[in-house]
């Protein structure tokens, strides 16, 4: 399995020129000369042919009936629903830039479909119904972070990877660098897709997208963001550090016991297919000032005390097998307060926690993408002394 999310490839023959020979080359009046001529002119044919064969093959490809490629796409979709099979409905949308129009067309986001299928799906919002369940592993050696689709509800899951991290310190600050590369985590990397940034004390983060999150958004003006933008992220796409979100840790001066406090307010992705965001967005208060979507407002749920075991509990729902400090639930809402007898608890946002020495579950659901939750469970890692 690829070590990378591919970009899709345009098909438009060999990008390749073809070789001439100048005839007032010298080495031309000679016999060796003209053999290497004869050669130059020989390859020149030949890079002319295979544009000319690649080009017809395109053109046979995307002459197809459109009822019968939306029909065979549609089979395609429907029956490989699951990773590692769901590479089949990718390898249709390499064939030809017709055959990705249609796929593209076909293939439904997270929020409908539940599945995560092409890159752009990771800064889409998951489903409403359940959550996209997904792992982290951690090497501390290299001080990476790597997200993982879950195939199966085993905690040995190699799983489908999605994205990559990598934390270095700049100064005062420590920054995380999200790539959809597993080996290349450069900030210059084409794979780049966004930041997170940390203060002095590691309690306050702030999320930053590559791209503009929406028509008309306006990058940040601060001096990380010209050392962000100095970079080419994309050749084809405008670059730049666009804040989509700001996480903090409630500061614990007088060290009572009970687990880190969280506040998330985010700027998540609105989806076309969901009418009801605009009515959401209208509504919304709060949040990112000067920014336009759907504006959330994210809390940890607060947990209970167990007597008999002594701890902090929330219910993970066997998701979580490890006590960490680094483990927590977001709800919706700017109260932290458990409900009380009667009242419908609220869904779980996002999940974190611990199972093992270097391996952390991560469930998600609407409205935040994956590439939101990944970025907020980063911001868990590290030790926070005046906040614990």
């Amino acid at each position: 399995m690829s070590r990378k999310w591919a970009a899709l490839p345009c098909s438009k023959g060999s990008s390749s020129s073809p070789i001439r020979c100048s005839l007032s080359s010298p080495s031309c009046c000679s016999s060796d000369g003209g053999a290497a001529a004869g050669r130059g002119f020989q390859m020149a044919e030949e890079g002319e042919g295979t544009r000319g064969l690649a080009e017809d093959e395109e053109e046979r490809w995307s002459g197809m009936l459109p009822e019968l490629l939306g029909e065979i796409i549609g089979r395609v979709d429907s029956s490989e629903e699951v990773w590692p099979m769901r590479k089949s409905i990718v390898s249709c949308a390499c064939v030809c830039r017709r055959w990705r129009e249609v796929t593209m067309g076909i293939v439904q986001s997270p929020l409908r479909s539940g599945r995560i299928t092409f890159p752009s799906s990771l800064k889409q919002p998951g489903p409403r119904e359940f959550p996209l369940q997904c792992f982290i592993k951690r090497s501390k050696k290299n001080s990476t972070f790597y997200l993982y689709l879950s195939l199966n509800q085993s905690f040995m899951d190699k799983g489908k990877f999605l994205l990559a991290a990598r934390r270095i310190r700049r100064g005062a600050h420590t920054e995380y660098l999200i790539s959809l590369d597993l080996d290349d985590l450069s900030q210059g990397s084409n794979a780049f897709v966004g930041k997170l940034r940390s203060d002095f004390w590691g309690t306050k983060f702030s999320i930053y997208d590559s791209q503009p999150p929406f028509s008309g958004a306006k990058a940040s003006s601060s001096k990380a963001s010209r050392r962000f933008t100095s970079k080419k992220i994309s050749p084809h796409l405008p670059s730049g550090n666009f804040q989509i979100g700001q996480v903090s840790y409630k500061f614990n001066l007088l060290k009572s016991r009970g687990p880190r406090r969280m506040l998330c307010s985010l700027q998540c992705p609105l989806s076309r297919e969901d009418p009801e965001e605009d009515q959401r967005s209208s509504e919304a208060k709060g949040g990112l000032s000067g920014a336009s979507g759907s504006a959330v407002i994210l809390r940890n749920k607060a947990p209970r005390w167990h007597d008999h075991l002594q701890c902090w509990c929330l219910n993970f729902h066997g998701r979580v097998t490890v006590a960490s400090v680094k483990n927590f639930q977001l709800v919706e809402g700017t109260t932290s307060c458990q409900p009380r007898r009667g009242q419908v608890e609220k869904d779980t946002i996002l999940q974190f926690g611990k199972v093992g020495d270097d391996l952390f579950t991560m469930d998600f659901r609407h409205p935040l993408s994956a590439f939101q939750a990944f970025a907020i469970c980063l911001t868990s890692f590290g030790t926070k002394l005046a906040c614990e």
